[in-house]
């Protein structure tokens, strides 16, 4: 059993994301999850978890009751130290008391603690009327503040953030060996992020400007260049099934420059994506679950995220249908014995 302490106040996107490494995620307090299974080698690449540990125990949030908690774990071999927390302030707990208890209940039981390089750390986390304590076995890489669209040598307004572009990828399941396509890539965001966590990463833009920006930013973050082409969406030039996931965030008509109509345009790249992929994560600015049922996909989950006042991010994952269904196709005797 594994803790997780997720980032950012919408704990239902940020479970989404952390499902690529933890499949059975579940929300236990607001900032808190737990999973049967983790894998804590590719848990740092996620953008909204802070910490993955060995689950010790949970517990309300009282620090009498994790110190009982702690009390009663098995020992663990070498240095340890504690860390505590108190997730949006929402436990009312002093965390530097609950560091002090707990770690004298680890000398108690025979552990030595070293503050400053610890073996192992014992983390804490209280929420709400939650308390989760483990031993820390991941917790997230950094660097995203350097990736910001501002900061990148190619700049264009309505970038997505590194850490939304992060958990896009990851969500569509970015990692070595997959193929990550971006047909409507912009600046280069998602190419970087797909990149970062090991993927092969493509991209196609329809405007020239973006192809040599994108292939700039991605050069000043990643060793390789990801494949970069100008291109159509709607026509894509790649044999059926060729890559692993597609992502991409769909234009937002007032916000970006569209040639011909925007419904035609996204409507014909969800059908192209489906021609050569079995997954795909697509964010718009309003629902797109009929088109992209229309174009051969499933809804496997549907999220939305309010960025500001006036836009709200629809986030589809998509799947292919199952088989069966996929092979036959409509049969309109099916609806004769159904």
């Amino acid at each position: 059993m594994y803790a997780l302490e997720l980032g950012g106040e919408d704990d239902a996107f940020a479970v989404l994301e952390a499902r690529s490494v933890a499949p059975d995620a579940a929300v236990v307090a607001p900032g808190l999850a737990t999973a049967p299974a983790a894998d804590t080698a590719r848990a740092p690449r996620l953008a909204y978890t802070h910490a993955v540990s060995r689950f010790v125990g949970q517990t309300d949030a009282a620090v009498a009751s994790a110190r009982v908690v702690v009390e009663a774990a098995a020992p663990v071999e070498g240095t340890v130290a504690v860390h505590a927390r108190d997730v949006r302030a929402s436990a009312g707990i002093d965390t530097q008391a609950a560091e002090r208890e707990l770690g004298r209940a680890l000398v108690a039981a025979g552990h030595e603690v070293d503050l400053d390089d610890p073996d192992e750390v014992l983390r804490a986390v209280f929420a709400d009327d939650v308390c989760l304590v483990g031993w820390q076995a991941a917790t997230r890489e950094g660097g995203y503040g350097t990736r910001k669209p501002t900061s990148r040598p190619f700049f264009q307004p309505g970038g997505m953030d590194p850490l939304d572009a992060r958990a896009l990828v990851n969500v569509a399941g970015a990692r070595p060996e997959t193929t990550v396509l971006d047909p409507m890539c912009g600046t280069g965001g998602t190419l970087i992020e797909a990149g970062l966590v090991g993927a092969e990463a493509i991209g196609i833009d329809a405007q020239t400007k973006m192809v040599w920006g994108a292939r700039e930013n991605c050069r000043t973050y990643l060793d390789d260049d990801p494949l970069l082409c100008l291109g159509d969406a709607t026509a894509l030039p790649f044999a059926d099934g060729a890559v692993d996931a597609v992502v991409f965030d769909a234009p937002y008509g007032r916000q970006s420059k569209v040639i011909g109509d925007l419904a035609a345009l996204i409507s014909g790249a969800l059908r192209e994506a489906r021609r050569v992929a079995s997954r795909a994560v697509v964010v718009a600015d309003e629902s797109l679950e009929a088109v992209a049922r229309e174009t051969g996909w499933t809804v496997a989950a549907h999220h939305q995220r309010r960025v500001h006042r006036s836009l709200v991010r629809h986030v589809h994952v998509l799947g292919a249908p199952p088989r069966d269904v996929e092979s036959r196709g409509h049969d309109p005797d099916d609806e004769a014995h159904s």
